[in-house]
């Protein structure tokens, strides 16, 4: 994994980033017209001296959509997801739940064989099986691998859901394969991999935007308020008062992901996304680095709005 210090992105001049960054900004509507791009070199330079004492490489992509200023590094590079593919999976569900109605109540049956590492919720219900709804809340608040594998291959596998990301206008977004193989983050592969600028956008579009209905977009909001395992990344990195829609993933090599829309007390979103990984196989998950990463972002993005 390339450990070189990011220069060309850690003091971005105002031209260049608009040039490398506005055919994606440019999918956000009014909402960036008039807006800022925030890119003085404290908050790269932050960011810089976090990555270079986590030993690792972060990416992250955030935009307040009250003033359309963003915070930008390392953010069209390619991180594995992990789990945080599983917002777009049950976005995909909720889509299709847009034209059946009987979809979310529908009981997927599946048994004990069926079940992958790390399934503190279906494990529970091997036999007798889940509601469609209650895997979308398995996936999301407690990041339940069978859940994710079970849905996945209710809209039909991971090319679907890629499709799905395809048509919310991200290019970006690949899932190749399932739980838990996809968790395998070796640097230089494509697979199952992103960028924090796409996946911020699409987070967006998601939760904030009209890729889902009204109601399809209030419930993805809500399973994603209840992240149950998600505490110690970018929640313990905003201040007080703030509520926190988010998705968590972690895999080898360290990887420690978070991405989500922060809704300050006045209800002004922010849209974040978080990745971080090291270099080494074993590495161990780092949620520090992702709740630093998150003060960092917010506190210097109020103080520059302000």
């Amino acid at each position: 994994m390339a450990m070189n210090q990011p220069v060309n992105r850690r003091v971005w001049v105002l031209g260049a980033l608009a040039a490398g960054v506005a055919p994606w900004l440019g999918g956000c509507g009014s909402v960036l017209q008039g807006g800022t791009v925030l890119a003085r070199g404290d908050i790269q330079e932050q960011l810089a001296a976090l990555e270079r004492s986590a030993q690792g490489r972060l990416g992250v992509a955030a935009l307040d959509m009250a003033s359309g200023s963003t915070v930008l590094y390392r953010s069209d590079e390619r991180f594995a997801m992990c789990s945080t593919f599983k917002m777009v999976a049950v976005a995909a569900v909720l889509h299709y739940s847009m034209h059946d109605d009987s979809l979310m109540a529908q009981q997927i049956v599946y048994e004990a064989a069926d079940l992958v590492s790390y399934s503190p919720v279906t494990e529970k219900h091997a036999g007798s099986g889940m509601s469609v709804a209650q895997l979308c809340a398995a996936a999301l608040q407690y990041s339940d691998n069978t859940a994710a594998n079970l849905l996945v291959q209710l809209v039909g596998g991971p090319q679907a859901v890629t499709a799905f990301a395809r048509s919310v206008g991200d290019e970006v977004f690949r899932l190749d394969r399932w739980e838990p193989e996809l968790n395998s983050a070796i640097p230089g592969d494509e697979r199952d991999t992103t960028s924090p600028l796409a996946m911020m956008l699409s987070t967006r579009k998601l939760l904030l935007g009209d890729a889902l209905g009204e109601a399809q977009r209030a419930q993805l909001q809500d399973w994603m308020r209840g992240n149950a395992v998600g505490g110690q990344r970018i929640r313990a990195g905003v201040p007080p008062g703030w509520i926190v829609a988010d998705k968590t993933g972690s895999g080898a090599y360290g990887v420690s992901n978070d991405v989500g829309v922060l809704w300050t007390p006045q209800q002004n979103p922010l849209v974040l996304a978080v990745f971080f990984t090291r270099p080494v196989p074993d590495a161990k998950p780092d949620d520090a680095v992702v709740a630093q990463a998150a003060r960092l972002v917010t506190g210097w993005l109020h103080t520059a709005v302000a």
